[in-house]
């Protein structure tokens, strides 16, 4: 017997009709922008510089991209970015949990005062010149764990664990461990994380995303053209490219520079935002659960 249709009211119809609407509105909100910074970048001098690339490339090229790829500083930016992004999200992924399950534990000694600790830091902070003052004298100025150890944790992504640990992991679990001889280390090795890949996974991205995405810090710390990371390797091309237009003596050549260093820049947005792009779909599933951390107790 086949299954009655069910009928929705109008109001129903309503809705829905009006979440689709909305749906596909947010949809192209992203998605056209990013075809149109794509298609600029693949797309030739004149048609970029006459206003005629929309969507679709417009006279397709991809000199762009071989001027990038021809840089041997690319491929040791892109070195060095893997290297911080790698072992930086491990650092802050080790550091925030560390931190995060004994805070999360009702029987922690000092606990009340630990949080007032952590929470003073994400009021105030010492500045740009404090800072570097700080990473001078540890003597990690211009080496590449100026880019990882000063920012080995942050606080707001430690209290979110905290709280999925508080609301996810039950007391009783951690006790029947203890029953069985287990101590807070194999606890946490064995029953904490096991259960807490939501948490993980997200962290991991929120940092990952931060360090491929580090710009300013390597500004500030690094001196050394072998440790920058590709974000700064990409601004000292574009930043060349238009020194070279400023010594162009023909304004013809000059107005053709201007127009290249245009469609590079689109290449630079798209070279460097692409491997996150990538990366996303494969953790994508796991911020369904992790905008709930918080809003369901036990």
């Amino acid at each position: 017997m086949a299954a009655k249709k069910i009928k929705h009211s109008w109001d129903d119809k309503l809705f829905y009709f009006l979440d689709y609407f909305l749906m596909i509105f947010m949809i192209l909100v992203i998605i056209l922008p990013l075809m149109h910074v794509i298609s600029m970048s693949l797309s030739s001098v004149e048609a970029v510089n006459t206003g005629r690339v929309l969507i679709f490339p417009v006279g397709f090229n991809i000199n762009a991209y071989k001027t990038l790829m021809g840089t041997s500083s690319i491929i040791t930016g892109m070195k060095n970015t893997v290297f911080y992004t790698v072992v930086g999200t491990i650092l802050n992924i080790f550091m925030t949990l560390i931190c995060a399950y004994p805070l999360s534990r009702k029987n922690l000694p000092g606990k009340k005062f630990l949080l007032w600790i952590f929470t003073f830091t994400m009021m105030f902070g010492g500045g740009l010149i404090p800072g570097y003052l700080n990473v001078r004298n540890l003597g990690l100025l211009n080496t590449r764990w100026a880019m990882i150890i000063p920012g080995a944790m942050n606080v707001w992504n430690m209290v979110i664990a905290r709280t999925f640990f508080m609301n996810t992991i039950p007391d009783e679990l951690i006790e029947a461990g203890e029953i069985d001889g287990a101590s807070d280390f194999q606890n946490f090795i064995r029953i904490v994380l096991p259960n807490s890949i939501t948490i993980v996974a997200i962290m991991a991205l929120f940092y990952a995303v931060g360090h491929w995405n580090q710009y300013y810090t390597a500004m500030i710390y690094l001196n050394k053209p072998e440790l920058y990371n590709l974000q700064l390797v990409l601004r000292t091309i574009i930043a060349s490219t238009q020194a070279l237009l400023e010594q162009t003596d023909s304004l013809a050549e000059a107005q053709k520079a201007a127009d290249y260093v245009e469609v590079l820049k689109y290449a630079v947005i798209v070279f460097s935002s692409l491997p996150i792009m990538l990366f996303y779909p494969f953790v994508q599933k796991y911020f369904v659960k992790g905008v709930m951390v918080g809003s369901l107790k036990g």
